[in-house]
């Protein structure tokens, strides 16, 4: 039998991403949100405490800036990813596997994860991910590779592939 955690206590720090402020969120296994202010599924962070000299924070705020500088392709965070059930775990560590500068279908990741008739419930669990950007679910897009729902937005999921598309090209041409 399966013994239940209390979840671990979260801090959080704004950061000003050339995308809009964002709001970052750790505990003390690693980062555990990261979300545009406003975006759909967000958690409402106002009782929690403001912490931005956390080093998981800390860390977060550079590896982001490297990111949107076009330096940084790929993260190095901790990441606690225990706030989601037990499939959508799986699918968000189904993202991480996602390189950048590359899209994949729903389909193609719920294919990935062993859950090929699961494409609905894949597409839901992309939509909660906690940790936008890092845990790439702005790489999903629909079967005929149209770009589909962001909980971000829209022209963030454009944009944020096209600073993809760039770095691949400039770091690997």
């Amino acid at each position: 039998m399966k013994t239940l955690e209390a979840p671990a206590a979260l801090l959080r720090c704004s950061y000003a991403s050339p995308l809009g402020p964002m709001t970052l969120a750790a505990t003390s296994k690693g980062l555990a949100g990261v979300w545009f202010d406003g975006q759909k599924h967000m958690p409402d962070t106002r009782g929690w405490p403001e912490q931005p000299d956390h080093p998981v924070l800390q860390q977060a705020q550079n590896e982001l800036a490297q990111y949107f500088a076009g330096q940084r392709p790929r993260f190095d965070l901790p990441l606690d990813l225990g706030r989601g059930t037990d499939f959508q775990q799986q699918v968000w560590q189904g993202l991480l596997d996602i390189p950048a500068g590359q899209t994949l279908s729903y389909g193609a990741l719920g294919t990935r994860i062993g859950r090929p008739a699961a494409v609905r419930a894949v597409g839901a669990a992309v939509g909660r991910n906690p940790i936008s950007i890092i845990v790439p679910c702005h790489r999903v897009v629909g079967a005929d590779g149209a770009l589909t729902g962001y909980a971000g937005g829209l022209e963030r999921k454009t944009a944020l592939l096209k600073l993809e598309q760039t770095m691949a090209t400039t770091m690997h041409p």
